[in-house]
């Protein structure tokens, strides 16, 4: 069950998608994306919050764009929205707790980066893109 109707998450959604990432809708397409032989793959978890459309998603879209190194995929679950999915990225994110947003880079299957929720809020914007920018160069 979606907490936010589609109309309202929908813009919020593109400003990802339009940049090059790739909205997850289940369980399974989770499960493929961050398989053993997967890469590198970064999974954004989006959300409605501020902390998301002032830092989160401005971050994402900078460090890709300003980097040469980057992850070979760009995916993106909503949470509040295919819970399924969004459960599912989380599981692979363990042992750090559910938060949204939040940004977790995988090589082959690994969490090798996690930036939680409270990097981002209380953070300044180009220090979440150096962050980014900074594991993109150790695993990409």
């Amino acid at each position: 069950m979606a907490m936010y109707p589609e109309y309202m998450v929908a813009p919020i959604r593109e400003d990802l998608t339009s940049a090059g990432f790739e909205q997850l809708m289940t369980a399974e397409e989770v499960e493929q994306v961050l398989g053993a032989d997967s890469g590198t793959v970064l999974v954004a978890v989006n959300s409605v919050c501020g902390c998301a459309a002032a830092k989160a998603r401005p971050a994402l879209k900078m460090a890709v764009a300003a980097s040469e190194k980057r992850p070979e995929k760009l995916v993106t679950v909503f949470a509040g929205m295919e819970q399924d999915a969004v459960a599912k990225a989380r599981e692979h994110m363990l042992p750090y707790p559910p938060s949204s947003p939040s940004i977790a880079l995988f090589k082959n299957g690994e969490l090798v980066h996690m930036i939680e929720r409270y990097h981002i809020e209380g953070n300044e914007l180009h220090r979440i893109v150096d962050n980014l920018k900074g594991a993109f160069d150790a695993y990409c």
